[in-house]
């Protein structure tokens, strides 16, 4: 930089410098990056150029005082993610902060609207892209004033059934890949409109296998797909064949609101709701992939740091499953997300809006740690919130991720796109807290600990899930989920205080909370769980966890949940409330049978032999339908029940709850409870607090 051009940037600085004791840069969709960005009115067009802005600063020697880039009120449109490294990060004295500039609300956007409707036929209006056309742009969400419209599909309401399975069903194995499956005569079309554009999307187990067809055959009623699904073509563990639709198919095009995209000819096609005005409605389709990307180099310790960004909406992200993919790993791990990060300390992301995204919110991924994510509004996205992801114990010790905290967001409307998504997935991760966040209205787990399957070693541990209100998930479209999901040893990992209910499956699952396989050395405790259409608790398998003090209540068809014996303790089950009206109270395997185990401090040999695999005590059981000679635990009176060793104290009696059947479960103060020693659970704080970023 020559002397005169510097003497300028000096100058542009000093400008800039706030009367709060920042130095201040403006964006605005209106300015221009030749502005000197350091006044309101004379504000940069880019969110780019003000990060570049700020990295002159730095290289001046003029970073001396906290950084803020305000963006001014519009769209900014983006072509590609922004991304920021740790040569944008701030420190603890003086962070940098992207914010709204006050009272206003930016958008940045990944969409492009699409303009020059035309009608077509009937109702139907279409639109041409020569991008599409062109091969350069695809896209499978539609935005019409604001709200997702769906690809127009077969059936419009309900599913198709798959009629058999040529590449074999449960005899060969649940995770046999199978690429074909017999349909029912008349299901499937093979003219049907470009046939390679059509996606058939199965339900089976607890996945959704996106499938683009390769051939129909009429003849022998097969369909063979591009590629393989993970898991053979069944309706869960039955003979009875998965439900499946068919989307983005032109002769389906027939509901108001649907639509379908054309790739060889780059023509959309739209039928308007009866209130839309083509020649004036706002149509967005998604063409970038990503947002924001922080890219740290953990191993080499450049970290992005002390990086704010607050107020801003991020609204329209792009991506399709790339061939091969059939959206078959657990929780849509696959699908990547529109804010990601690497290698980010104490970064913060609070009080922005995710909506209307195909992917992920939010993904934070190798050597992150002490970031948070407060306040957001996260809604109508194509997978989770959250996916929190490190390295393992194989790698490099700077590539682990803990210490992160998710509160007080609020998330709705998950995964639109990819169903098996997690509402807030932490997989290899610990120390991380996730607390006082409304998770509603997905399709599968509302929160999901650990990655490790067994009991093998896992650095998923001392994770905190509390406070958080989880509701109205599953929805009756997949199985083998839950509320609240844990998976592998997790030593010092609590759930406490959370608030579930209304919680639904296909065939099995929807739990209130489940320890699947491995699950290992969990404290749960303090939880109030309600209206599971399955076990408000279930295991799978697990060892050493102490369940306390928890109400579980009105389970659909049982209340407690075990399907696995292990030659070890599983569950400490104590000081709880059990109350229902239908279904069994205990379904499953709450019967210990004798193992021996060949021990010897030298030798290793002689055996031990241990009766009592899981120990339940000191609870409260309460069927208002039933008398307690009616009741079964396990198919044992309750006298037969305790003289096995079980719930020797506990008590069968009504635990006096406010109001029951409007869910009040607050204990009236005679409660037989009390004198079990169970402890009150104050619902009050539960859920997203509403007085701002307090964490």
């Amino acid at each position: 930089m020559c002397f005169i051009s510097l003497i300028i940037v000096y100058i542009t600085w000093g400008a800039a410098l706030g009367a709060n004791n920042e130095t201040a840069f403006y964006v605005s969709p209106s300015g221009s990056d030749t502005a000197s960005g350091t006044r309101p009115d004379r504000p940069f067009s880019t969110i780019k150029r003000a990060r570049d802005a700020v990295r002159e600063l730095k290289k001046a020697n003029r970073f001396n005082q906290p950084v803020t880039v305000y963006l001014r009120e519009g769209i900014y449109h983006l072509q590609k993610e922004l991304i920021f490294t740790f040569e944008d990060s701030g420190t603890r004295e003086n962070p940098v902060t992207y914010t709204a500039y006050e009272n206003e609300r930016p958008v940045i956007s990944g969409g492009r609207r699409i303009t020059g409707w035309k009608k077509y036929e009937g109702n139907i209006w279409m639109a041409e892209l020569p991008q599409v056309r062109q091969g350069l742009w695809k896209f499978r969400q539609l935005y019409v004033n604001g709200r997702r419209r769906p690809r127009a599909r077969i059936p419009n309401e309900g599913f198709l059934r798959v009629a058999g399975f040529p590449d074999g069903g449960l005899e060969v194995g649940y995770h046999t890949d199978c690429r074909r499956f017999e349909f029912a005569p008349g299901d499937l079309d093979p003219h049907w409109t470009n046939l390679q554009d059509i996606d058939v999307i199965v339900y089976h187990f607890w996945t959704d296998s996106h499938l683009p067809i390769e051939s129909i055959n009429t003849q022998t009623n097969i369909v063979t797909f591009m590629h393989k699904a993970g898991k053979v073509f069944t309706d869960d563990f039955t003979s009875q064949g998965a439900r499946y639709i068919v989307e983005n198919v032109f002769e389906g095009l027939d509901n108001p609101g649907q639509w379908y995209l054309n790739r060889k000819t780059g023509i959309l096609y739209y039928i308007p709701l009866p209130d839309e005005d083509m020649t004036k409605a706002e149509v967005i389709a998604p063409l970038a992939e990503e947002f924001i990307r922080f890219e740290g180099e953990p191993i080499k310790r450049k970290f992005v740091e002390y990086l704010n960004i607050r107020n801003l909406s991020f609204m329209y992200t792009n991506w399709d499953l790339p061939p091969g993919n059939s959206n078959d790993r657990q929780g849509s791990s696959s699908v990547p997300a529109g804010i990601t990060m690497t290698g980010a300390r104490n970064c913060t992301f609070a009080h922005c809006t995710v909506k209307n995204i195909g992917t992920f919110a939010f993904e934070i991924s190798k050597g992150c740690t002490d970031n948070k994510f407060t306040n957001n509004d996260i809604s109508y996205i194509g997978a989770g919130g959250f996916r929190v992801n490190g390295g393992t114990q194989k790698d490099h010790p700077l590539e682990r991720t803990g210490g992160n905290i998710i509160t007080d967001n609020l998330l709705d409307h998950y995964g639109e796109e990819y169903p098996s998504a997690v509402g807030i997935l932490l997989m290899h991760t610990n120390g991380n807290r996730v607390a006082h966040n409304d998770i509603s209205h997905g399709w599968y787990t509302g929160i999901s600990i650990g990655w490790n399957w067994g009991y093998q070693r896992s650095l998923s541990r001392d994770n905190v899930i509390e406070y958080n209100h989880i509701h109205h998930i599953g929805q009756g479209l997949l199985s083998d989920m839950g509320a609240i999901y844990t998976l592998g040893v997790s030593p010092g990992t609590i759930i406490r205080n959370n608030f579930i209910h209304d919680i639904d499956s296909n065939h099995y699952g929807g739990w209130g909370i489940y320890n699947d396989e491995g699950s290992s050395h969990i404290l749960i405790v303090n939880n109030v769980v309600y209206n599971t259409k399955f076990a408000g608790y279930n295991i799978h398998y697990c060892k050493e966890v102490t369940v306390r003090n928890n109400i579980f209540a009105f389970g659909k068809l049982q209340q407690l949940s075990r399907s696995r014996i292990d030659p070890h303790k599983s569950v400490f089950f104590e000081n709880n409330i059990v109350y229902w009206k239908e279904g069994v109270l205990l379904n499953g395997k709450w019967r210990d049978k004798p193992y021996k185990f060949h021990f010897h401090p030298k030798s290793g040999s002689g055996t031990r032999e241990v009766t009592s695999t899981f120990e339940m005590d000191w609870n409260l059981y309460y069927n208002p339908d039933l008398q307690l000679e009616q009741t079964r635990f396990n198919d044992l009176k309750f006298e037969e029940w305790q003289k096995s060793g079980r719930d020797i104290h506990s008590l069968y009696a009504d635990p006096l709850f406010v109001d029951p059947e409007k869910f009040d479960f607050r204990l009236r103060p005679e409660s037989p409870a009390f004198a079990l020693g169970f402890q009150p659970i104050d619902l009050s704080t539960v859920g997203r607090r509403q007085t701002g970023v307090r964490d």
